[in-house]
Order: C-alpha cells, then sequence, then structure tokens
C-alpha cells in the first residue's frame, strides 16, 4: 500500500498551527473541515496566505465539505437546490485553494415517518450526481461517506457506488455503528476497493462515534487495512477529536508502525 496520510482538522481549529502540525509530524495532506472558522467564505478571505502556507510546507489539501444544516436529500425541491449550489461554492472554493478530494455527506433532514427512504436515497443520487459532474469540470474528486442512522449507511452504499460516479469515504467508526466488526468492515473493503479513495480512520471501542486517537480502540486496523490490494492508492485521514496536537502525533507514529509492518 503506497497511501498518503492526514489528518482532519477539528471544530475552529487554528488552521495555521493545524498546517504547521501537519507538517512537524510528516503527513501528506491537511483534510480541512470546512465549517465555522475555516467556512468557504472565510477561506476564501485567506486563499493566498493558505496556499502559500500549504506549498511552503509541501503539503497537499483535501476538504471535509460542510454538513451541518446542508440536506441534499431533501423532498423539499428548494432545500435541495439550496444546499447543492452550497456543495458546489464549498467545491469552487475547495479546488481553488488546490484540494484535491472533498468528503461528502449523503443524508438528509427529512422526518422520516413522512417520507419513504427510497425516495429520499434518489434524491440524494440526484444530488451527488450534480455535484460529481461540477466536480470533475474542476478536477476535484467527491467521495460520499458512510453515515450511520441515515439513508446510506453501508448496507446501502452499494446502490450510491451502482448509481453515481462518486469515490467512497470509508469511516470505520461509522461502519462499526452500523453493526460491522472489523472482520465485516475488512469484507466490505475488499468488495469496494476500487472506489473506496479515502478513508476516515475513526477508532472507537464500542458501536460508537468516539473518534479516538489511532490503536486507542478496539477495531483491528491491520485486517481492515490488509484489505486493500497492495496497489491501492488512496489516502488515509487520522479522524481525532481532540484539540490536542500530542494526541495526533501520537496516532501519527501508530499508523506509521502499522504501514511499515503491511
Amino acid at each position: 500500500m503506497d497511501a498518503r496520510t492526514g489528518y482532519v482538522t477539528q471544530m475552529n481549529m487554528d488552521l495555521d498551527a493545524a498546517i504547521g502540525a501537519a507538517a512537524e509530524y510528516e503527513f501528506d495532506y491537511l483534510e480541512v473541515m470546512m465549517d465555522g472558522d475555516t467556512e468557504r467564505r472565510r477561506l476564501d478571505d485567506q486563499s493566498d496566505e493558505i496556499r502559500e502556507a500549504l506549498a511552503d510546507h509541501e503539503l497537499d489539501l483535501m476538504v471535509h465539505l460542510p454538513f451541518g444544516g446542508i440536506d441534499v436529500g431533501s423532498p423539499f425541491e428548494h432545500v435541495r437546490a439550496g444546499a447543492v449550489a452550497e456543495q458546489k461554492a464549498a467545491i469552487d472554493t475547495a479546488a481553488a485553494l488546490g484540494a484535491e478530494k472533498g468528503v461528502l455527506h449523503p443524508t438528509t433532514d427529512a422526518w422520516s415517518p413522512a417520507w419513504d427512504a427510497s425516495t429520499l436515497r434518489n434524491n440524494a443520487l440526484d444530488s451527488i450526481r450534480e455535484l460529481v459532474a461540477h466536480a470533475d469540470e474542476r478536477g476535484f474528486e467527491v467521495c460520499a461517506e458512510n453515515i450511520p442512522r441515515s439513508i446510506f449507511r453501508t448496507h446501502e452504499f452499494p446502490q450510491l457506488l451502482a448509481e453515481t460516479e462518486a469515490s467512497m469515504t470509508l469511516d470505520t467508526g461509522h461502519a462499526r455503528m452500523d453493526g460491522r466488526d472489523s472482520g465485516g468492515i475488512a469484507a466490505f473493503t475488499e468488495e469496494h476497493a476500487d472506489r473506496i479513495s479515502h478513508v476516515h480512520l475513526n477508532d472507537t471501542r464500542h458501536a460508537s462515534d468516539e473518534h479516538l486517537p489511532f490503536g486507542a480502540g478496539n477495531l483491528d486496523f491491520e485486517r481492515i487495512l490488509g484489505a486493500f490490494p497492495d496497489d491501492w492508492r488512496g489516502t488515509l485521514s487520522l479522524e481525532v477529536f481532540t484539540f490536542g496536537f500530542d494526541y495526533i502525533e501520537a496516532s501519527k507514529e501508530h499508523l506509521d508502525d502499522l504501514l511499515t509492518e503491511r
């Protein structure tokens, strides 16, 4: 495996500090959460400085597209159109900054008792196809993520992959919440490795979204990553809920050791 590694910024994390830490710990890229202090308009305002800092530190850029308040599967056409427009604007900002790919939540906040799940999934699929076409024109890759308790859990993801050209972000903690143990996640990985472009390494001790430091949970990442073919060239993001860069550093060391052993 010749995967590149990075980590996901947390809400309102200082971006200069995050870039510096990514370089210090010898990551290949930084994945910026496009919300709060790093929402697209704020990134636009400091685009020159961001590009310069990334170049100075020889870092690539990935993004996590916004998801709070964004409803790409809404049954209400104007809500859905607004969500797609906002995601297109975020893609434009990300591409202008030089980002290669972005994580997308293929979800809806629709009142589930009132709407058939297949209708909501079809709405989301229409939005994803529109976003992928928009992104392709900008050399940007849309990576839809498996989201537990949503219309596209890992259980439904084969439909998304079959009916759109989106790549996949496999979130390991989310897959665990969907009822898959390490063996089940590895089996899913092996089956869909050709479409999984990006992985959120979300460690957990339980079927919950803990986002522990890498190696602090009980997911068998050696088995999960071992399910990828040797020639897989995707990206691996540590997604750790912390503002302490020392936990990021420790996670990177653990990941490096694991990848070296493969």
